[in-house]
């Protein structure tokens, strides 16, 4: 689906033969390698991308990378504005995919923009080259989304990072402060406006045209440095004889001097010239087989060669010379004379374009022109056609667009059409016109409410016949979605029922989302025994339809189920069966998903290092194929593994970033981050702060148990056992009966864990043992061991006494050699450094840079400040070197040898 233009987006602008030289220019664009940011703003016609090309073509190959990303007025979404972005960058440099791929994870989210920018921003910190990201004609694009995150890329820009901004007006970013401190370099219309020897080496250089000295300066007077002007002019003045009188008579504003010099030169060239001129017009990028199918006559190639060699407003857009666009200025120009002179022939070469776009499976850009033509119904026969493509490839920004874009009554008649869009809106998350919207389908197809037509009924227009036999299935899975947003649980479970009824037997993928949508409402009450039945069945017949990354992605939701069913060994069978189901070579969407799904199997049952290297893995794809489907699972993950190993601080900064990450979908939030925090801080003594969580979400020991709510109550229950509060035996007792009554093994071999605490905490020393014989019953088989030792010497304790009672006790004696998550800190500080702070500490004392670091430790740089500031106050410094120095005197960190 993606187009043969696209790469042209992101090609590094070359200087185009006949060039003027601007050293003084070039000497202030010079300063861009050291600035923060550079602004070169003018209007139209002022040579702002010929002038950085030129200077581009100075710097030396090993000196900087160059990002470029030419925009125009479709990059006015943030997420496609982004995606070229970021790809720029990853062209340029090699690095940023983690970024790209946060950003695909959820693009039309600011969480997932910002996550997606400060890894870009960490991975360009990380290089030993400076990079300069030109954004070319940054005025097209308005959103404030994106004015937003360039401000937030400004502001956290590494040292190597240096903007370059072309536009004709200034963009809305606080550049008052940058120029107040040096840290920006500006270029303005008056910059740019050639000087009368620069006016004098373009006209009697490159366009040789043999004026004088008086015939310049009257000129640039007149054009006031006006580099298109000029150009045009030298265009007009080609062959005439009565130069001085051109020149003496060339007066008026720019609007005048544009539409003065436009005709003159239309109207001095050969009429099949001027012709393809025009015609050609109305195509945003231009290569011979396209502007073939465009004119309707051969040779085109040929043609744009010779347009290129006569300066004729012709910007090659790749080192081939396959792709060019006109001057926009120029286009403009050409696409007024157009519709003014023949604009009876504009829909067909629209409709030109978009048959030759189609025909090479660059369907957006036939449905562009398609739409600029005004053919709607070819627009939405194309839309039709693409939509199982597009949605397979989750385009979701492009079918906003395509949902904007077709009116309601084009739409009211085309069902399967209607229904995508439905399907577009909802991926998107944007509800508010779907009910009226799927009305409009079911009312199309069966207005009396009668049984659904196995044909579509007069007046209809339906392309995809296939699709038209999912619809009345797909009109109640939507409806099951819409549902289960406003948890109506009942309703989407009904819809869920009523939309398998009534699937077509060959239609797997429909009948998975049905069974996926009815297992989440059974997820939701409770019922994960009804949960799990549901999504092996919607796995499987994804699989069938060979959609291997939605695959993946029930598998997330699967696996979560088992583990609270307490089944963790089929489990990990699932994320190794999915996995199987990936080609290495060619990782899907959600791959590294299976990756952190299974470092949490393997931190369950202690094995540190294994999942370490699944979470490595799962970080490595993302550097290369995209992040995955639910980016706040890899920094829970990661910052339990740091809580397991010690490392509390860190952990605490990780789920910070991931409740940043978070983005809800329509599973339910059993395990909230919060509460994840929360227990982490309970841990750490840190019960005030834990307090004020709990009383922020209204949890109380009274309450009746409910399963969403189930995780933040064994949350609480630890905290009442932390605070010695005898109510927590009651509520855990509570909380135990409803997780037995629901098959939630898992959730039971927790509660048993607590409860043993409990028991022993009021001195029944009996009780606790019995509990803990349970407990381990639970955990065994499944080879689970944090679930006892996170609790540290209290269990311990208790381990103890249970292989007292009988030394044989296997599983006991095996924890028990396994330790317990009480780590000891260093004793040299009143304030002892964390076993993180100590990791950081002895990389601060190597050669390594901050950025060198944070790689080092696999944590952001803002984690690597935090832990950098934290190490500075408990040992009373202000600098890297000094802390290095006085960590070597207290002996906290052995002198190199």
């Amino acid at each position: 689906m993606v187009g043969p233009l696209l790469a042209s987006k992101y090609r590094r602008p070359r200087r185009r033969p006949g060039t003027v030289d601007r050293p003084r220019l070039t000497a202030a664009l010079d300063g861009a390698r050291h600035a923060a940011v550079t602004v070169v703003s003018a209007p139209a016609g002022f040579g702002k991308s010929t002038l950085l090309a030129a200077w581009l073509d100075t710097l030396p190959t090993d000196a900087a990378a160059v990002a470029w990303v030419s925009l125009d007025e479709r990059d006015d979404d943030p997420a496609r504005f982004w995606t070229y972005v970021l790809t720029a960058i990853r062209d340029a440099t090699g690095v940023g995919e983690e970024a790209l791929e946060l950003l695909a994870s959820s693009p039309s989210t600011p969480s997932s923009t910002e996550s997606a920018l400060v890894a870009a921003l960490n991975d360009v910190g990380g290089t030993d080259r400076d990079l300069v990201l030109a954004l070319d004609d940054l005025h097209l694009v308005t959103a404030p989304e994106v004015h937003e995150g360039l401000a937030f890329l400004l502001e956290h820009r590494p040292p190597q990072l240096h903007l370059v901004l072309a536009t004709r007006v200034d963009p809305p970013l606080p550049l008052a402060r940058r120029r107040a401190t040096g840290e920006l370099v500006e270029l303005r219309a008056a910059d740019l406006r050639f000087t009368a020897p620069e006016s004098a080496a373009y006209l009697n250089g490159p366009m040789d045209l043999a004026l004088s000295g008086d015939d310049v300066a009257a000129l640039d007077t007149r054009t006031e440095g006006w580099i298109a002007a000029l150009q045009l002019a030298a265009l007009s003045m080609r062959g005439r004889d009565d130069v001085g009188a051109f020149i003496a008579g060339f007066a008026g504003d720019d609007r005048h001097v544009v539409d003065y010099l436009a005709e003159e030169v239309l109207g001095r060239l050969p009429d099949d010239v001027r012709d393809f001129l025009l015609e050609t017009s109305v195509l945003e990028r231009l290569s011979g087989p396209l502007c073939d199918a465009v004119t309707g006559r051969d040779g085109s190639r040929a043609t744009l060669a010779a347009l290129e060699r006569a300066n004729l407003f012709l910007v090659p857009l790749d080192d081939r010379r396959q792709w060019y666009r006109y001057h926009h200025l120029f286009a403009d120009v050409l696409r007024t004379h157009l519709a003014d002179e023949r604009p009876e022939v504009v829909p067909e070469l629209h409709s030109r374009a978009s048959r030759w776009f189609a025909g090479v499976d660059d369907v957006p850009a036939a449905v562009d022109h398609a739409l600029a033509g005004g053919h709607v119904d070819l627009a939405a026969e194309l839309m039709e056609r693409a939509m199982p493509v597009m949605r397979r490839e989750r385009r979701e920004a492009e079918l906003l667009r395509w949902v904007r874009s077709v009116p309601d009554e084009v739409v009211r008649v085309r069902p399967v059409l209607g229904l995508a869009f439905v399907g577009a809106l909802a991926q998107a998350s944007v509800f508010d016109t779907v009910d009226r919207r799927l009305a409009d389908v079911e009312h199309a197809v069966r207005p009396d409410g009668g049984p659904w037509p196995a044909h579509a009924p007069p007046g209809l227009v339906v392309v995809d016949e296939d699709g038209y036999r999912s619809v009345p299935a797909g009109l109640e899975v939507y409806r099951a979605a819409l549902a289960l947003r406003r948890t109506d649980l009942d309703a989407a479970a009904a819809h869920a029922r009523d939309a398998l009824a009534l699937v077509p037997e060959s239609d797997d993928l429909t009948r998975a989302a049905a069974g996926a949508l009815g297992g989440l409402a059974s997820w939701a009450r409770g019922d994960l025994v009804g949960a799990e039945s549901a999504y092996v069945a919607a796995v499987a017949g994804l699989q069938r339809a060979g959609f291997v990354a939605d695959v993946l992605g029930c598998c997330i939701a699967l696996g979560d189920i088992r583990r609270t069913l307490g089944r963790h060994r089929d489990e990990e069978r699932l994320y190794r069966w999915a996995l199987a189901l990936t080609d290495p070579a060619a990782p899907v969407r959600g791959t590294a998903d299976m990756h952190v799904a299974l470092a949490g199997v393997l931190i369950a049952r202690d094995e540190l290092t294994a999942a370490g290297e699944h979470l490595d893995a799962a970080r490595q794809l993302g550097e290369h194929r995209g992040l995955p489907q639910n980016p706040y699972r890899a920094r829970v993950a990661a910052a339990r593994l740091c809580a397991a190993r010690g490392d509390r601080d860190t952990a605490l900064a990780v789920l910070d970033e991931a409740e940043q990450a978070y983005d809800s979908d329509y599973s339910p939030e059993v395990e909230p981050v919060p509460a994840v925090r929360a227990r982490l801080r309970i841990r750490r003594g840190e019960l005030r702060e834990a307090e004020t969580w709990a009383r922020e979400r209204g949890l109380s020991p009274d309450d009746e148990p409910s399963y969403l709510r189930e995780y933040e109550h064994l949350t609480l229950a630890r905290l009442l056992l932390a605070r010695r509060d005898d109510t927590a035996t009651a509520l855990l007792a509570r909380l135990r009966a409803a997780a037995e009554q629901g098959a939630r093994r898992g959730t039971v071999l927790e509660i048993l864990v607590l409860q043993a605490l409990a028991a022993q905490a009021r001195g029944d020393v009996p009780a606790a043992l019995d509990a803990l014989r349970r407990a381990l019953g639970l955990a065994e088989p499944e080879g689970l061991v944090r679930v006892v030792t996170d609790e540290g010497t209290p269990i311990a304790t208790l381990l103890r006494a249970l292989t007292k009672q009988d030394p044989a006790y296997p599983s006991a004696r095996r924890l028990l050699a396994a330790g317990t998550g009480d780590v000891p800190a260093p004793s040299a500080l009143v304030d002892p450094l964390s076993e993180r702070e100590l990791d950081v500490l002895r990389l601060l004392a190597s050669d390594l840079d901050g950025p060198d670091i944070a790689r080092e430790l696999s944590v952001s740089l803002n984690t690597l400040r935090t832990h950098t500031k934290s190490i500075y106050a408990k040992l009373g410094v202000t600098s890297r070197r000094t802390a290095v120095r006085r960590a070597h005197d207290l002996g906290v960190l052995p002198l190199r040898r």
